[in-house]
């Protein structure tokens, strides 16, 4: 009968470790404890005091501080694995837990699913074929050396991924591996786990490779198995039941959630809230069970496949670091254009990049195809780029290395503009006035649905009034709202007149301003 060995690394909740090992043990199973050191040692004595008398669960020789995305992850789970290897001749399987884990079947199921089919579970995709990173950096991670932890630090991160792009400092994959990518979630066999420490012994070339490769945790044991393991005996897919959001966020479970997943085609789930307790004991009292069938339906793995099917969307692999701080940050300036002819204020736009070289940007909140960066995925849609509004902002100064940055907003939009007022930069508010033809008010109505090819005249002449007092409601709620540092240049003003609130808005001499509203262009429909 299958008898597993738990590697469970793990940084809180001393009490919660001690349940869930003493959980798992009293089953008949194995447990070997990493619990990161970066955590207070006092939480670590707890923890080996109030299990020093189990037989049934070991401790990693040494405690290592791990790092999200860093050599560290793994190198605690060698670790661990090293020390239940040694403690537990009888384990045939080592599977990998967090200490956010909770069984959402019995012991007797686990030990029957294990027992019916000789084979490992581990997600492992081609690194370069697969689209498993579907935003962020992909083969950047591997031909690289990456030291420094993104999330800690990470302009001089990037700063280092581009001395070494600059200077061609590329490296070569180590012969005779294919690298693969997927869940750090694995479920092995003993002999597999052999092989797998028994390479480490002989190849150190591997090991120092993958040392300073970015999120190991998801390639290294990924490829290795795949490099030591015949294909047949592989099944590519992870025993823990896991979702996320389209923000790339693991999706947590509450107290609601029993039935749910208790009907999911897996052994474990992740992640289960702290503060899910009465969900915690009923899965507590639910591995130590028997004789309980189990019903497995289709709707989480259906779920999970849609989840991912869209492309994780914004996953990066960890907790972004753009979203540990709320404010553009104190010494910039964000400079807001509005105007409701967006041709016009684009064109006003590229006038100011040409004439300045203050970055610019067209009408990223209104407009999905407006030109961006690649910035971790938080650009790829509308909805996260309002929601993530100022993180967006701050990393597109980041990127541009700039404490200037003018962006472009629809009148609508009176919302957005409110909460960047609020915002520690400063920002300033440039409203452009046109004239609104009723020619131009019928092409708006069709462009906007309001109207189609087939509008009868007479209806259109009804539509457009409506449509005229809109724009000008629009605008009237910019200059109720009280906004400092309010501009106005005017479609019907001249040029010397538009001349100094430009100069005043950007922060620009009166001859550049000058040389922007003098564009002949720039108003015509």
């Amino acid at each position: 009968m299958a008898r597993i060995a738990y590697i469970l690394l793990c940084h809180k909740d001393p009490e919660g470790i001690v349940a869930q090992a003493e959980r798992l043990t009293a089953a008949g199973d194995f447990v070997a404890i990493h619990f990161d050191a970066r955590a207070p040692r006092a939480a670590f004595d707890r923890i080996r005091g109030a299990l020093a008398a189990n037989p049934s669960v070991t401790f990693a020789r040494r405690r290592i501080k791990c790092g999200w995305g860093e050599w560290s992850l793994v190198a605690a789970t060698l670790q661990a694995v090293r020390a239940a290897i040694d403690a537990f001749p009888r384990a045939t399987h080592f599977y990998m837990l967090s200490g956010d884990c909770m069984p959402i079947k019995s012991a007797e199921h686990a030990h029957a699913f294990l027992d019916r089919e000789d084979a490992d579970h581990i997600e492992s995709f081609d690194f370069f074929r697969s689209d498993w990173i579907k935003t962020g950096i992909k083969e950047e991670r591997l031909i690289y050396r990456h030291v420094v932890n993104e999330r800690a630090r990470p302009r001089l991160f990037y700063g280092l991924l581009d001395l070494q792009k600059r200077m061609g400092l590329t490296r070569r994959i180590p012969q005779g591996l294919r690298v693969q990518i997927g869940s750090q979630w694995w479920c092995l066999r003993r002999r597999t786990v052999e092989s797998v420490l028994a390479f480490c012994d002989q190849r150190p070339d591997v090991l120092r490779f993958f040392r300073t490769t970015w999120i190991p945790d998801e390639t290294f044991f990924q490829t290795l198995v795949r490099h030591l393991v015949p294909a047949p005996e592989i099944r590519s897919r992870t025993l823990t039941f896991l979702m996320f959001t389209d923000y790339g966020m693991p999706v947590t479970f509450y107290n609601d959630h029993y039935d749910l997943l208790m009907g999911q085609d897996y052994l474990f789930a992740r992640k289960i809230s702290a503060d899910a307790l009465d969900l915690k004991q009923r899965l507590g009292r639910l591995y130590a069970a028997t004789d309980v069938a189990f019903p497995v339906s289709d709707e989480g793995r259906r779920l999970f496949a849609f989840l991912t099917g869209r492309g994780r969307i914004g996953r990066r692999f960890a907790p972004r670091f753009w979203e540990t701080e709320s404010s553009l940050g104190r010494g910039r300036t964000l400079l807001i254009v509005t105007c409701k002819k967006w041709h016009v204020a684009k064109r006003l736009m590229e006038r100011v990049r040409q004439v300045t070289g203050i970055p610019a940007v067209d009408y990223l909140f209104n407009e999905e195809a407006t030109p961006l960066p690649d910035l971790g995925g938080i650009q790829t849609t509308l909805e996260k780029r309002t929601r993530h509004r100022r993180a967006l902002l701050r990393l597109l100064f980041d990127t541009w290395d700039s404490d200037r940055l003018v962006i472009c907003i629809d009148p609508a939009n009176l919302d957005l503009m409110r909460d960047f007022f609020a915002d520690r930069a400063e920002t300033r508010l440039m409203e452009i006035e046109c004239a609104f033809s009723d020619d131009y008010l019928a092409g708006h109505a069709r462009r906007i649905g309001l109207a189609g090819q087939a509008t009868r005249p007479e209806v259109l002449a009804r539509l457009l009034p409506t449509i005229r007092y809109d724009i000008r409601f629009e605008s009237d709620r910019l200059r109720d709202a009280g906004f400092d540092r309010f501009h106005r240049i005017r479609e019907a003003a001249s040029v010397s007149e538009n001349t100094p609130p430009l100069a005043e808005f950007l922060g620009i001499s009166e001859a550049l301003a000058h040389e922007i509203a003098a564009t002949d262009y720039l108003f015509v429909d």
